[in-house]
């Protein structure tokens, strides 16, 4: 296992945080210092300190889907004070992140969990990670303008994956609310994009990340994962295609599934 990893597992740091840590020196293995992230340690056997002490036990991992309100940052510390997603976040007993980040004015789902892995797999480019919102903009786009959206604009010299984009509705003031799905997760992308048309957002919400749906969730609300959608984001994490997750029945294999009753109240038609 690579020492970045066995870290992040510990709860002490993120990723990223990790990483850090072993560039700056302050982690040693077995008394020598290492200087390299991908340094491979066996936590079992091998004396791994942090700043001089012992990295602590792994944490139980947690996942949980967040509905992110407006007026509120991904990171715990921000120098302009601007409140933070943690600051709701009191009720997690974990030091725990942010796994699919929005900007200060959007809101919506993320996600959040202990799991360094499952969080770097979650946000790696690579693996066309899919993502739903819901955005209303000024106006009503023309369909030719959307077009150039949905086959690829270029945007900070780099060109947009191609994307999809339907209309939902138009409001009393000639306003229109739009679905984009997207499998990029570059800052503000969905913001440059319409306002490369000239019709910038006002609204931006987040309804789906990685195959989890934002649902019912009420602003500020977090529910628990559940476990088959715990199996398909690991696969995406891993590179896998979803649809080759295979569907685990509740039934066990060798006891006879329950036969399903008619109603007495319902009787048979007559010819």
């Amino acid at each position: 296992m690579r020492i970045q990893k066995a870290i992040t597992n510990s709860g002490l740091a993120s990723r990223r945080e990790a990483e850090a840590m072993i560039m700056e020196g302050r982690v040693q293995v077995n008394k020598e210092q290492v200087l390299h992230p991908s340094t491979d340690v066996d936590p079992k056997k091998d004396e791994i300190l942090v700043d001089g002490s012992p990295l602590p036990n792994p944490e139980r991992k947690v996942y949980y889907a967040f509905h992110k309100p407006k007026n509120t940052i991904c990171v715990r510390e921000d120098p302009q004070g601007r409140t933070s997603v943690f600051d709701h976040l009191s009720f997690i007993p974990h030091r725990i992140e942010v796994v699919g980040r929005l900007d200060f004015n959007a809101t919506g789902l993320i996600l959040l969990t202990n799991d360094g892995e499952l969080a770097h797999g979650l946000t790696q480019p690579a693996f066309a990670i899919p993502k739903r919102y819901r955005i209303k903009v000024w106006k009503r786009p023309e369909e030719r303008q959307l077009n150039r959206l949905r086959n690829g604009i270029r945007i900070d010299d780099e060109r947009t994956k191609p994307t999809k984009i339907r209309i939902i509705e138009s409001t009393d003031t000639n306003n229109t609310w739009l679905e984009v799905n997207t499998t990029e997760g570059r800052n503000r992308l969905i913001r440059k994009m319409f306002e490369t048309i000239n019709h910038p957002i006002s609204k931006l919400q987040r309804v789906s990340f990685a195959t989890i749906n934002l649902g019912k969730l009420e602003s500020k609300q977090y529910r628990p994962l559940r476990g088959d959608e715990l199996e398909r984001i690991r696969a995406l994490a891993e590179g896998i295609d979803i649809k080759k997750v295979k569907k685990k029945s509740k039934y066990k294999k060798g006891f006879a599934r329950p036969k399903i009753k008619k109603s007495p109240l319902r009787k048979k038609k007559r010819r």
